[in-house]
């Protein structure tokens, strides 16, 4: 059986349910995972530290089945002006010591700061706002837009002072002359972060947020998507599948709405431990929407649907008019219900992944 393991949050993550294999052809296409306008996914939640890169999990997944389940500011001296990409892996837990320890693993697919050389040299700096001299840095890595870090940037803070802190942490390209690059940042408050879980997790940068845009966003939360794992996907060539998950929160099909996790190599139970987030949401906007969540395998010529699910209300429209695709059902309907009732919690499911995205009668 295929299946989706996630999480969201305002946040859902999908549980495992038994399904029985059924493979219908499909003729959805996919851009391809690598295509340059693909929008990368915003900031995120959940993580667990260093060493402990097996991961336990839940799963994401739904109803006419494959069989496979989805574990569903500027600072001084930026002088940079690139458009943001990429990811960040790291994790937070708080030690028996009284400190809060960021476990900044690496990072991936970042942009290049200097185009006439052709070079980045990126580093790690981390904030724990209110305190603006709480400045942490990883060492700097020469060349290279994948750099590894595993490095732990560390700040001694009482256990009850963290619900009033915001971690700010962002990644930077290393200037010899001192003008160095925002490479783009990720903001965690920690008012309601679940200190049980220190998982590594990928979270994809963004740009920098003024204050106008945030104060615009009064009065909205945020759908958090955290995608842990798949489970039992179809075999299409001896050495497994390349496989990656993208995401669209419906009805908005934009490149902003378009996110997506890395390819995971020659695996039929991949491990993606992948956020994604989407702000600026209204109580009641969140009843209109849903959340599609599709599998591929990666291939150089098209990449080859694999399953995927809707998680939504499944009524059928949305703002009032019909449309095809708000036709979540049974356990998809069930996690979007509970996401709703439980705000700044996870919700976490093991869903069977669908076979084909064509809307349900």
């Amino acid at each position: 059986m295929e299946s989706l393991e996630s999480g969201t949050s305002t946040p859902v993550a999908p549980a495992e349910t038994p399904a029985t294999p059924s493979f219908v052809a499909d003729t959805w296409e996919d851009e391809g995972v690598d295509s340059e306008d693909d929008s990368s996914s915003v900031s995120s939640y959940g993580s667990d530290l260093s060493g402990r890169r097996g991961f336990s999990a839940s799963t994401l997944s739904v109803t006419e089945r494959t069989g496979s389940l989805l574990s569903v500011y500027s600072d001084a001296g930026d002088f940079g002006n690139v458009v943001v990409q990429g990811s960040v892996e790291f994790a937070l837990m708080y030690s028996p010591l009284g400190e809060l320890v960021i476990m900044v693993e690496q990072c991936q697919d970042l942009a290049i700061a200097n185009p006439r050389k052709q070079r980045t040299d990126p580093y790690v700096k981390t904030y724990l706002y209110p305190d603006k001299r709480s400045k942490r840095k990883t060492s700097i890595k020469k060349r290279t837009l994948n750099p590894v870090f595993v490095e732990s940037l560390r700040y001694k803070v009482k256990r009850e002072e963290l619900p009033g802190k915001t971690l700010n942490l962002s990644v930077w390209h290393n200037d010899s002359l001192g003008r160095n690059v925002f490479l783009g940042q990720v903001e965690l408050s920690l008012k309601n972060w679940d200190w049980g879980h220190q998982a590594l997790t990928w979270y994809n940068l963004q740009p920098k947020v003024g204050k106008a845009i945030r104060t615009s966003k009064l009065g909205t939360g945020e759908i958090h998507v955290w995608l842990r794992e798949a489970r039992q996907l179809r075999r299409l060539k001896a050495q497994a599948v390349d496989s990656f998950v993208k995401c669209y929160m419906l009805p908005d099909t934009s490149k902003k709405s378009r996110q997506k996790t890395r390819v995971m190599k020659k695996s039929l139970n991949p491990v993606y431990n992948h956020t994604m987030v989407y702000d600026g949401f209204r109580p009641d906007e969140v009843r209109e929407a849903c959340c599609e969540l599709t599998v591929w395998d990666n291939n150089k010529l098209s990449n080859q649907f694999l399953g995927g699910l809707r998680l939504s209300l499944g009524t059928g429209q949305s703002y009032g008019k019909k449309v095809d695709w708000m036709d979540s059902a049974n356990e998809e309907v069930e996690v979007w219900q509970k996401m709703m009732a439980k705000p700044n919690s996870w919700v976490e499911a093991d869903l069977p992944l669908r076979a084909s995205m064509t809307p349900r009668k």
